[in-house]
């Protein structure tokens, strides 16, 4: 009895730790905003990695960490969150996108996540599952067809590479997070890409002319200390803790924060397609997470870590 309250209490913990990963997360899209008002674009996507590696790179010393058995999983964290992410999304933001828009196509993430998972750990899903993801891609198609004037816009195809390196970059970390403590996680990304970022940030400052106001430097701190660093601390432990398919009900949360932020904040206004795309994109990834659940997942080899 006690061993069952113990797990519970400690999924309940993971879920909470995801859930202020999403709050950390909800905020940036309109941070991002912010610092685009006095920053480069490239400069804010590049550049929040190399200032967030100085803190991590401090954090390993600090801890003696071990380097990891195998590079291949930073390599694949740092490829979706330390790089595409962050400058994929940041163009898209600089191409016209508002904050809401991309809240909306960044909401299909959970789902993206679990294929990516699948797809990483050989786990079987059920066809309701391959069917609610199906719908979910043909919810964000037809919101960014009609917002695009019939076509898909620059802004779109970038949100939407944006969105499937994250998922496999969010996968991939909770699989980690099983094998290392999570913060190590995102730290061990940073470093690794840190002689890419550091040297690019240092010729973009020169290059760009940045012009440090309060609002872009508010935005490119809050980008760079919580949305690259201290965010994934809490988020890749509860994806390890609680599991992709329970964390994913809690990021179902994270699009309707970011709409509610870039309202406050930025004075965006809901206007009817959004907020029905909105619900529509809730409701797919809702029904792919509940479809995920009843889904077996393909046995472990030998030695190796249980699946995401």
């Amino acid at each position: 009895m006690r061993d069952n309250d113990s797990a519970t209490g400690n999924r309940r913990i993971a879920l909470l730790l995801a859930f202020l990963g999403i709050l950390v997360f909800s905020f940036t899209f309109p941070a991002t905003v912010l610092a685009l008002r006095g920053l480069d674009p490239m400069l804010i996507g590049v550049g929040r990695a190399a200032l967030a590696a100085v803190p991590a790179a401090g954090a390993l010393l600090w801890a003696r960490a071990a380097r990891p058995r195998s590079w291949k999983g930073p390599l694949i964290v740092g490829l979706g969150v330390v790089v595409a992410f962050p400058v994929l999304s940041t163009l898209a933001l600089a191409h016209g996108s508002s904050a809401a828009h991309g809240a909306v196509v960044i909401g299909l993430l959970p789902a993206a996540t679990a294929i990516m998972a699948t797809l990483r750990a050989g786990e079987r899903q059920p066809r309701a599952f391959w069917a609610a993801a199906g719908s979910g891609a043909a919810c964000i198609t037809l919101f960014t067809l009609v917002q695009g004037g019939g076509g898909l816009t620059t802004a779109d195809l970038l949100l939407l590479g944006a969105l499937v390196l994250c998922g496999l970059s969010y996968a991939e970390g909770g699989r980690m997070a099983r094998e290392m403590p999570a913060w190590q996680v995102i730290c061990w990304a940073l470093v690794l890409y840190a002689p890419l970022t550091v040297p690019a940030t240092a010729w973009l400052l020169a290059a760009t002319e940045p012009a440090w106001t309060a609002e872009s430097l508010a935005g490119f701190g809050y980008v760079s200390f919580f949305s690259m660093f201290l965010g994934f601390f809490a988020w890749y432990a509860g994806l390890a803790g609680a599991g992709i398919a329970r964390v994913g009900q809690v990021q179902l949360v994270q699009p309707l924060l970011t709409l509610g932020w870039s309202a406050l904040f930025l004075g965006e206004r809901l206007d009817a397609v959004t907020g029905v795309a909105a619900l529509a994109v809730l409701g797919c990834v809702a029904w792919t997470q509940r479809a995920r659940g009843t889904g077996e997942a393909a046995p472990a080899p030998r030695g190796e870590p249980a699946p995401v």
